[in-house]
This record gives C-alpha cells, structure tokens and sequence, in this order.
C-alpha cells in the first residue's frame, strides 16, 4: 500500500513516493557512486513529473493549492519580506482580533502601514486565529491602521488571506456588516496609495474589507471569489462534491482574473507551488511589492483617486435597455 501524507494533495502524491526513494538513498550510510547516479535520476525525474502536473492544474486544484496547509502565511513572510515591523493591536472599541496582522513596517527604503489575514498552522493556534475569519473587532482594527497611515501619509499593504468574514452570532451582534461596509467606503476615499496582494483565499467581503485598492495582485496560485466552490455547488447544485465543476465556473483563478482586468499582476511560485519554497517565494513577492511602491509612490494623490474611483467602477459588464 502507498504512503498518503496528508500535507501532500491528492495530485501530488505521485511526487511523495519519488521523494521517498531519494531520501532513502541520502541515508543509505553505504551509499555509492551508483547511488548518486540513482538520485540524479530520480530527482530528474521528479522535476519533470513536477513540471507536469503544476502546468496543468485545473481551477479546483488551483483552490486546494491556495488553502494548502503548509503554504506560506501572512506571519511566515513578514521577517522574510520586511526589514522591520512593529506590530498594533486593538480596533479601540471592543478588543483585538488576531485573525488580522496589522502594524508599522518597512522595505528597503519604503515605510509604510501593513494589514494582513493571519490563518493559523496547528490546531490551537487555528482557533486562536478563528481560521482566518476576522469579526467586527479586526476590521475596525484595520480601519483605524488605514487612517494612521493617512494621517501619517504612508502608503498601505495588504495580505489577503481568508475564506470569508466570521459569520458568528457574536460578530453579527457587533455589526459586521456595518464594519465592512465602513472599510469599503473609507479605503475607497483614502488618499494614499493603497497596495493588496491575494497569497491565499480572497474570500468574498472578508477580503474586500482589506482589499479595495490602487493595485491588485495575486499570488499564481491563490483565488479570489465571492463565494467558495463548496458553497456555490451546495447552493446551485445542492451537492458540495460538485465544488469542481463550481471552480471552473466561478473563474477565481488569477490568471482568469487578469484576463478579465480585475486584477493587476501575477506574482510567480516557485515550481510546485508556494508552500514548496516559502524562501523563493518571498524573494518574488518582495521584488513585485517594491515594484508596486515605486510605481504608485511618483502618482499624485488626486490622481490616484481618480483612477481608483475609475478601476471600482469598471468592474462587471452591463447592458443597458
């Protein structure tokens, strides 16, 4: 019987049994030239076989590699991105949410104030994180960075990484409805340069609360949506084991999204996805967020807003009668 590791996908568990064989001829303590050859082979082998099945993800497994368990979090690429950051917590209302990163950071020689989703890896830090799911609390918490950053005149980043608002009996008696709506108005109006980058799930207005923006990117494999492909065949099918063909519909992936001028840059991964090479994978997020920075830093506030203003109503096509 095969191994199954459960921090391999379904589709990537033909690479575990090449990545078996290598390791155990590494620790063959009477390993051979013949041995070397061996590995050379295999890991030739095991590139190709990589090639092959990321060059041709369909959009659902494009929606598992986005939610893959070991793919690199908000937390894991601030000390390797960020040359500083100091962390802020609270919304000065009702508490802290640690669903939402948010604080004072810096790139080279770029300031500025950062929001980010922060999902959690183990079990306990995953409630503690509510699973990436901010309430009321971590939206005002971000709404109160977003205003520093304008009273400061410090552009803004932002990581989404969520599947979508808490929709808790406790959040909705905190009104977070009115605390989304509130963000969407004021990031719509802010006048700094405003940054966000999708590394995961862009889960509906869970992610547009930190995501109305001057530029828009997303990570190659990570997916922005209104809704997930589970609930949108649960809802049109009745049957959530139709989340397949819902990906495919719902065109959540980036490179469907660019085509559509909704977004406006694919961030590369490393071959085999992000969480294969959490190191190579902030170096390209780091140079296309510097790139960002320099781009809309030589803008004009007014002019920043106009095209802003612009860009939010672009968005869809309509037909008039």
């Amino acid at each position: 019987m095969k191994e199954f590791n459960p921090n391999y996908l379904d589709f990537e568990q033909p690479l575990l049994e090449i990545e078996g064989k290598i390791k155990q001829l590494n620790n063959d303590p009477e390993k051979t030239a013949k041995s070397d050859a061996a590995i050379i082979k295999l890991d030739k082998e095991y590139q190709e076989l990589t090639k092959k099945i990321f060059n041709n993800l369909s959009d659902w497994q494009i929606s598992q590699l986005a939610r893959h368990p070991l793919r690199p979090y908000t937390l894991d690429y601030i000390p390797n991105i960020f040359s500083s950051f100091n962390e802020l917590h609270g919304d000065r209302m009702f508490g802290d949410d640690p669903a939402i990163i948010s604080g004072i950071a810096k790139i080279d020689n770029f300031n500025f104030m950062f929001i980010g989703h922060q999902k959690g890896r183990d079990a306990k830090e995953k409630v503690k994180r509510n699973f990436g799911m901010p309430k009321p609390e971590g939206y005002r918490k971000a709404l109160r960075i977003m205003k520093l950053a304008e009273k400061f005149h410090l552009p803004i980043v932002t990581f989404i990484d969520t599947p979508g608002a808490y929709p808790g009996i406790d959040a909705e008696s905190r009104n977070q409805s009115q605390a989304i709506a509130e963000n969407l108005f004021v990031m719509s109006n802010l006048r700094v340069p405003v940054i966000s980058i999708i590394i995961g799930e862009g889960g509906s207005g869970g992610a547009l609360a930190i995501g109305v923006c001057d530029k828009l990117g997303m990570l190659e494999n990570s997916i922005y949506s209104v809704i997930s492909p589970e609930g949108c065949a649960s809802i049109l099918w009745k049957d959530p084991k139709k989340a397949e063909q819902a990906a495919d519909a719902l065109c959540i992936t980036a490179s469907k999204l660019l085509e559509f001028n909704l977004i406006d840059i694919i961030v590369p991964e490393p071959l085999g996805g992000a969480h294969r090479d959490h190191s190579a994978m902030s170096s390209s997020l780091k140079m296309n967020l510097i790139s960002l920075l320099e781009e809309l830093s030589n803008a004009s506030i007014d002019e920043l807003l106009h095209k802003r203003k612009q860009k939010i109503e672009s968005y869809g096509k309509f037909e008039t009668t």
